[in-house]
């Protein structure tokens, strides 16, 4: 699996029309797929370790997706194996009055990650580009007259990616996961949670509400993903139809790109090694 075929960086354009949302890869069947993503899981538990013990690169990984596309599950399988003590999951849920009296992204850069950490948006600032775009919900939160302008999306495509080069010029990696899924298997997905009384929970009035949308929610992805796309913090689009696919590639995306972050362990001092010995002398003598 070639995960440049999903990466986009600003060399080419993302259609959303056009993309897959049910590719399987190459994969022979789903208990391969899984396995790959177990070998990664395995894969990510040192990298991780070391990411940690280095303390000088910290990564940041965005879930942005339609509901039911698998956010939830794709944080708890690809993430289940690392160092619960290296690893934040920030929930961002509607703004409270307190963040709608900041700046959109002020409630993000509270949440950013620390050297050595990883962590996880599920979803993130992005969604004062897109939930925000799709209801015009900027002119309900009293911005002045001369931000409410016909450009002010163009504008935070602008900021996000500023902000975006400022923490990866600072020693942040960006992993951007856009979670594809088509509407007929978000309508599979719902029929689930309305079925199985073990899942009604899930469902929320607000999910066909949002459906509704859906035309311009996929507008609002397109526009966000070609707008902010760049080479130092590309957006990966993952075919969620098949869950297991999009576990497995998501796997692959997040150890890549702790392999290529290389972390190692801190190296101790000659002295150190020699003040070490004489600890071990101790122990052994006791």
């Amino acid at each position: 699996m070639n995960i440049i075929d999903f990466r986009f960086d600003g060399k080419k354009k993302f259609r959303i029309k056009d993309f897959e949302t049910k590719q399987e890869g190459n994969f022979k069947d789903r208990a391969e797929a899984e396995e790959r993503r177990d070998d990664h899981i395995m894969d990510l538990q040192g990298l991780q370790d070391k990411l940690y013990a280095e303390g000088k690169e910290g990564v940041l990984i965005i879930f942005q997706a339609m509901d039911a596309a698998g956010k939830d599950g794709a944080v708890k399988y690809v993430m289940s194996g690392v160092n619960p003590a290296g690893v934040i999951v920030h929930n961002f849920k509607v703004p409270s009055a307190d963040e709608l009296a900041h700046d959109y992204l002020w409630r993000a850069m509270k949440a950013a990650p620390q050297r050595g950490m990883i962590t996880i948006f599920n979803r993130s600032y992005y969604e004062d580009v897109l939930v925000v775009k799709v209801h015009d919900l900027h002119k309900k939160v009293g911005l002045p007259d001369r931000v409410l302008t016909r450009n002010i999306f163009k504008d935070r495509y602008e900021q996000i990616k500023n902000y975006e080069k400022h923490l990866h010029d600072n020693g942040f990696r960006i992993i951007k996961i856009f979670l594809n899924i088509s509407k007929d298997e978000q309508k599979k997905q719902f029929l689930q949670r309305i079925d199985d009384p073990a899942k009604n929970w899930k469902f929320s009035d607000g999910d066909i509400v949002e459906r509704g949308y859906w035309d311009k929610y996929m507008q609002a992805y397109e526009d966000a993903i070609n707008a902010t796309s760049t080479p130092e913090c590309p957006w990966y689009v993952v075919p969620s139809d098949k869950k297991w696919f999009a576990r497995a590639l998501i796997a692959d995306i997040v150890v890549s790109t702790l392999e290529e972050i290389g972390s190692k362990y801190p190296e101790v001092s000659e002295e150190r090694k020699l003040r070490l010995a004489e600890f071990r002398k101790m122990l052994m003598d006791e």
